[in-house]
């Protein structure tokens, strides 16, 4: 061993040493952190569907692969990485001796190849995403990239120490080639023979450039030990456990579709027997999350896919699910010290740590400690109020997480808290809310009237206890009964239902709210009151069938949602259907005929609780297609990638004050495809829409009208039957 090995050596171990001592207590930080959250017993289910799916996830890149070049490039750089730290290791060898390699694996020609093929392939992956970065760095417009608030240092740090440890990797074997030292044929590392051709015959540049890549590897290394909040290169490890244990195993939407029930002490929470003091009521504090959240808000990458799909933030409302993500995170770990030495409220709001104790607290993490979750800029608060009511609950953020963060859970343990202890909420959902408790429908209107849709249709519309032989229940929901524009959607689905010889029957006065907007404000305990009744009433609808014949139809896709999703948390065990998948069936199989195509360019808008919550996209594009003369012209942001209407999670009960309103924006963009029919496939989604078009020039040319009711004008090319007075 020559001085020059001799000092790469030291220098190598020595930077070895303190990276992995540093790394170790980062590492046992933050599991201590993420301990402190509340139990979730369930994550630890389905342990081999888990790591299948994790596997999946992760090597085949399903959800990053979707943004085209950028997941490619992100796949190659994370194949580099993992596989080439072979080579980080082998470096270890050559510090020591220019000649050293990895034993037994080192010397086999397969190894060199593929380690030179992935090394190409990251070094362009990682200039790909560079170019990427800086070309969607914030800037004018600011809030159209999607790194706004993102940690831009971190983003370019982690990327130039990818870049260099890559280039160094080929210079090591470039300047072995020049000594003569290099075993791999031309034809298996031709770059690294390229790179050898302009190098020096120096056998000191093998153990130099070896000591320099373990520098470069180990002070990446460090730096994120001194930062256990840059999401952007832990999520390199945290990512495959956030994956793991994300809530639904097998699912191809996880985090969407049912909302969690409130838990506490990691389980369902009782409200017979629930109490305020003994029992958690949402999320006040960041330690009230599961530690799943914790261990969410720890992963996130800053990526921004998030935000770039938010109506929210892209109609320039405060909230941007990336940007909530890292207040809670970073919200976390500066409250850390304080939870990890002993502090912390218990239910009742009394501080669990003695006097002694917090005297020796870091005062910085005390402060933390003292701001409230949610509060305003006065009130120092993590979460600004705005922030918080500005979600529509769509998924969008969920859907685009390549980490799977389940962002909406999280925002509605928020909302649980401030609705049902602070009664803090807009104050129009309040009239909402009254309704609901008092009439059973969020418009208030009386429960009575709730048939009075079916008036001046030419059949006679079934009763459930009228008759008892129907295949399905036609739930109609409160705004199929008592909105204008949806009556019409319901009595366009009851007359193609009674025209391809459906057996249905409605439960009318018997129906009340699913509770869908009740659950999605925050307020669990009308949500539960709601839907005991309901289960109830459809149990005894049903007797003694099973399951599988336990059949619902519904309009609409808040419905469909809640009673195919969420009724199951409560004993309510049915197979429910959209109307479009009925009617898509029912064209399928002949007993519904198109007879006269709908002349007209038509588009089509996918309501996000039927396309994004519940995968259901191709039924209503079928009935469409098979119902159009033209076709279906897409937006540019469909299916997955649909935009929201501005609806969900009761915002159609909040005013819409700050920003552009989101379906002022969605209409433009259903206009802009040249359109003349705008089909939906939600009453919510319904209403959102004509109320944007109807401020719009063209509100005399355009319509906003629901998929069965383009499919009645053309299996029924006369008059729809008339509306009732």
């Amino acid at each position: 061993m020559g001085s020059v090995q001799i000092v790469t050596t030291v220098l190598a171990a020595g930077i070895t040493a303190v990276a992995v001592w540093l790394a170790t207590r980062a590492v046992l930080r933050m599991t201590a952190v993420i301990r402190r959250g509340q139990p979730d017993p369930e994550r630890f289910a389905d342990k081999g569907v888990r790591a299948r799916n994790m596997l999946v996830e992760t090597v085949g890149h399903t959800r990053m692969l979707r943004w085209g070049v950028v997941g490619a490039a992100h796949w190659f750089v994370m194949v580099a990485f993992v596989v080439l730290s072979l080579l980080v290791l082998e470096a270890y060898f050559e510090v020591v001796s220019p000649t050293g390699g990895l034993p037994v694996l080192g010397h086999w020609v397969v190894y060199g190849l593929v380690t030179e093929v992935i090394g190409v392939l990251g070094v362009v992956g990682i200039l790909v995403l560079i170019a990427i970065r800086l070309a969607n760095r914030p800037g004018n417009p600011e809030r159209r990239s999607r790194f706004t608030g993102s940690t831009m240092w971190q983003g370019y740090f982690v990327e130039a120490v990818v870049l260099a440890v890559l280039v160094c990797g080929f210079l090591i074997r470039g300047f072995k080639v020049a000594t003569d030292h290099f075993e791999f044929p031309l034809w298996a590392t031709p770059v690294s023979h390229a790179v050898g051709s302009l190098l020096p015959d120096a056998a000191a540049g093998v153990s130099v450039t070896a000591a320099v890549k373990i520098a470069i590897s180990m002070t990446w290394v460090i730096v994120i030990a001194l930062n256990v909040t840059m999401g952007v290169a832990w999520h390199r490890f945290a990512a495959f456990f956030n994956i793991f244990f994300k809530r639904d195993p097998a699912g191809p939407a996880s985090g969407l579709g049912a909302l969690r029930p409130m838990m506490s002490g990691g389980k369902p929470l009782d409200f017979e027997e629930a109490d305020p003091e003994s029992d958690q009521f949402g999320v006040a504090q960041v330690e009230q999350f599961t530690w799943k959240g914790l261990l969410d808000f720890t992963t996130c990458t800053e990526c921004g896919r998030c935000q770039s799909q938010c109506p929210a933030w892209n109609t320039g409302k405060p909230l941007s699910p990336k940007l909530l993500v890292l207040s809670l995170r970073d919200h976390a770990y500066a409250k850390a010290p304080y939870l990890l030495g002993g502090g912390g409220k218990d239910l009742s709001g009394e501080e669990k740590a003695t006097a002694a104790q917090l005297a020796h607290m870091d005062v910085l993490s005390l402060a933390e400690a003292n701001r409230p979750l949610i509060g305003g800029a006065e009130e120092l608060g993590i979460i600004d109020p705005d922030v918080l009511w500005s979600c529509t609950t769509c998924g969008a953020c969920v859907e685009q997480c390549p980490v799977d963060i389940e962002h909406v859970d999280h925002i509605v343990d928020m909302r649980r808290y401030q609705v049902l202890i602070e009664s803090s909420f807009p104050s129009e959902a309040g009239v909402m809310l009254r309704n609901l408790e008092n009439k059973g429908n969020p418009w208030g209107a009386p429960p009575n009237t709730r048939e009075d849709w079916t008036k001046g249709l030419d059949f006679e519309v079934p009763r459930v206890g009228e008759v008892d032989d129907f295949e399905y229940l036609f739930w109609v929901g409160c705004a199929g009964a008592f909105e204008d524009r949806a009556k019409k959607t319901s009595r366009a689905v009851a007359t193609l239902l009674h025209e391809a010889g459906v057996d249905f029957a409605i439960l009318g006065e018997g129906e009340t709210c699913t509770g869908d907007p009740a659950r999605r404000i925050g307020n669990e305990f009308i949500f539960q009151m709601l839907a005991q009744q309901n289960v109830e009433t459809l149990n005894e609808a049903f007797g003694d069938r099973e399951p599988a014949k336990r059949k619902i139809v519904a309009t609409c896709p808040h419905c469909f949602n809640t009673l195919g999703n969420e009724y199951g948390q409560l004993g309510g065990d049915f197979e429910v259907v959209h109307h479009t998948q009925l009617l898509a069936q029912l064209v399928s199989a002949g007993r519904l005929t198109p007879v006269q195509p709908v002349e007209g360019s038509l588009t089509y808008h996918d309501p996000c609780y039927l396309g994004r919550h519940n995968r259901v996209f191709t039924p209503p594009r079928e009935v469409l297609g098979a119902a159009a003369a033209d076709g279906v012209t897409e937006m540019p942001r469909n299916q997955e990638r649909s935009f929201c209407c501005g609806a969900g999670g009761a915002r159609m009960w909040m005013e819409e004050r700050i920003g552009k309103r989101i379906n002022v924006d969605r209409v433009e963009e259903a206009i802009s495809t040249g359109a003349r029919t705008i089909a939906v496939g939600c009453p919510f989604c319904s209403t959102m829409l004509s109320d944007g078009v109807n401020g719009k020039e063209a509100a005399d040319q355009v319509e906003v009208v629901d998929v069965a009711t383009v499919l009645l004008r053309s299996v029924r090319p006369n008059p729809e039957p008339a509306t009732p007075a």
